[in-house]
């Protein structure tokens, strides 16, 4: 439950805060006049997302279980997918967001209303369909009821209640901190869901290892255990998996949570560095040459006004003894 409350509370606020941007400039533009299209697009990306999650749910009813455990893990991967590439770029993109929605709803509003809706329908639709997918399999995967989706209903309605009170400046909170943290946590989340769905391919027998296990500590935790229960429905823990899962979850985790960790721009900031470096390296003989190009030309102007001035000399010299 908690972890789609996460799902819900991140992505929820995301969407949010894109709809709060959007409406405020429009009003501090004169353009309220325009707010019914944006609030078309997002009853249509909501329609939408909801109809995807029903079209998942009551499609796979219909399938045999191997078939059901073939989507459910191919699906699993697909989600991990979007989930770590809308971390990242949310990560890298956050504090450029106001600016680069400014700019799309600039040429939305030239374009006209249909743009208006398809901006609204794009910006909060992409989140929709995420948290559908995500929360989709997180339920089957959990195996717990409706806890799941209550859990991520009241994700999405905590992050509509702060998205307004952003939006009325009644509450402020360091975003950049908030999405740090609930991004990492949701790579472990992401890790979880990952390797619950290399399981369904095997049990699908799409790959094989199904019973390769690499330990069973059911009777420490036992899966039917309220903390068991806790462990499956936040991280997707299970106390007998296979090698492939625990080799796949690793090699997941690991080097996704570490890149997302480190600083923003390390990679660019070490290569700019480096090309500093060298560009200093490079000039310096320039501008040494250019130095004693100068020098050069210092001198030769030197013994020039030295000659000039000795000629005058001379020419005064001469013109007396005429005189």
């Amino acid at each position: 439950m908690f972890s789609n409350f996460l799902i819900g509370l991140r992505e929820g606020l995301e969407a949010s805060l894109v709809v709060c941007i959007l409406i405020a400039y429009l009003v501090k533009t004169g353009n309220r006049n325009k707010l019914v299209p944006i609030w078309i697009g997002v009853g249509i990306a909501i329609v939408v997302s909801l109809a995807f999650g029903a079209g998942l749910e009551f499609g796979s009813q219909e399938m045999t279980f191997k078939a059901q455990e073939a989507l459910g893990g191919s699906l699993s991967i697909v989600s991990v997918g979007l989930v770590t590439w809308m971390v990242f770029w949310m990560r890298r993109t956050a504090r450029h967001l106001k600016t680069e929605l400014h700019g799309k709803l600039d040429a939305a509003l030239a374009m006209g209303t249909g743009a208006l809706v398809a901006t609204a329908l794009l910006a909060v639709g992409r989140e929709g369909l995420e948290t559908s997918l995500f929360v989709w399999r997180a339920v089957h995967a959990a195996d717990d009821g409706w806890h799941p989706m209550i859990g991520a209903l009241l994700g999405i309605a905590a992050a509509v209640v702060l998205g307004w009170l952003f939006y009325r400046g009644a509450l402020k909170i360091n975003l950049s901190k908030f999405f740090t943290w609930t991004g990492g946590m949701l790579v472990i989340v992401a890790a979880g869901v990952l390797a619950y769905g290399v399981h369904d391919l095997q049990e699908a027998e799409f790959i094989g290892g199904l019973h390769n296990q690499a330990f069973d500590i059911s009777a420490t935790i036992p899966p039917d255990s309220w903390y068991g229960t806790l462990l499956k429905g936040t991280f997707n823990f299970q106390p007998d998996p296979t090698v492939l899962q625990i080799t796949v979850w690793a090699l997941y985790l690991i080097p996704t949570l570490a890149l997302f960790l480190a600083p923003v721009g390390f990679g660019r900031s070490v290569g700019a560095t480096d090309q500093k470096a060298r560009k200093a390296t490079d000039e310096k003989p320039e501008a040494d040459s250019a130095g004693d190009g100068a020098r050069d030309g210092d001198g030769a102007v030197g013994d020039g006004e030295r000659l000039h001035d000795g000629a005058r000399r001379a020419g005064s010299g001469t013109g007396g003894n005429q005189v």
